[in-house]
């Protein structure tokens, strides 16, 4: 058999497994990509909220990113909950550290029940440390809200928040328009010009990990070998397939069908 690409998801773990690791694995594997992790923290949550958050130390996380990155010839690298800036400093040495340049930034600051997954003071560090290393951003609106500093409600707003967080050294950032407009319009910006990426928006609560899954998908085509348009086009529609064929788990906001291609 031949062998597959490998993509590592530096980011939280999420016991309800709609989102965090969990969801950035089972994205990889529905892409044909080996996914290694690294986790940097643990939370107990399921589809109501998070309940407790569990971080793990600086240097535990840097010895699992090298641990992976020394053996298993890494194409990709996906980073979600990274918590504290003393995380988010350690992840951007060691990135730097090995030459893991293909880097799909998802800046996750809030989870979908509303508990805050990223704390105060680490923003700068995101900002600073982080952003310049990655090759796609993915921010919500309420994110690149914080990242720009302006507000994003419109597509509009949405295109001056992208231009001013590329300012900050991502090559793409990818606005997603789940919270704002009547569709579900993500746009991407390369520096020159925009890229709308539409699509209907699904009316369901199975929207638990949206986000994760949206940039493991992203990093798994790059993994692939895709450029950056193609995969991000390619994650934008498996992410609306998996919402629009996720079945009930929970009481909440439960997770996407990750395996739609096989679980009918």
């Amino acid at each position: 058999m031949a062998s597959r690409p490998v993509a590592l998801t530096i980011a939280g773990s999420d016991s309800s497994a709609g989102a965090g690791i969990q969801a950035d694995l089972k994205t990889f594997a529905a892409f044909e990509v080996y996914g290694a992790t690294a986790i940097t923290a643990v939370t107990a949550q399921n589809t109501l909220g998070v309940t407790a958050v569990e971080e793990l130390p600086a240097s535990m996380v840097a010895a699992q990113i090298d641990a992976v990155a020394d053996d298993l010839g890494v194409a990709a690298v996906k980073t979600g909950m990274l918590s504290s800036a003393s995380i988010i400093e350690t992840v951007a040495e060691r990135l730097v550290a090995h030459g893991l340049g293909v880097v799909v930034v998802d800046p996750v600051m809030v989870a979908k029940g509303g508990d805050r997954l990223l704390r105060e003071d680490a923003v700068d560090a995101l900002r600073e440390r982080l952003l310049p290393l990655a090759l796609v951003l993915t921010p919500n609106a309420s994110e690149a809200e914080v990242l720009s500093g302006r507000p994003v409600t419109t597509m509009e707003e949405a295109k001056e928040a992208a231009r001013a967080i590329r300012a900050l050294g991502p090559h793409y950032v990818l606005v997603k328009g789940g919270h704002f407009g009547e569709d579900a319009v993500d746009v991407l910006f390369d520096g020159e010009r925009f890229t709308e990426l539409p699509a209907k928006r699904v009316a369901t609560t199975s929207t638990h990990g949206t986000g994760c899954t949206l940039s493991s998908a992203i990093a798994a085509g790059l993994a692939n070998g895709k450029g950056v348009g193609e995969a991000v086009a390619d994650a934008k529609a498996y992410v609306t397939e998996a919402i629009g064929r996720a079945f009930p788990v929970g009481a909440g906001h439960g997770p996407l069908n990750h395996f739609y291609r096989w679980w009918r």
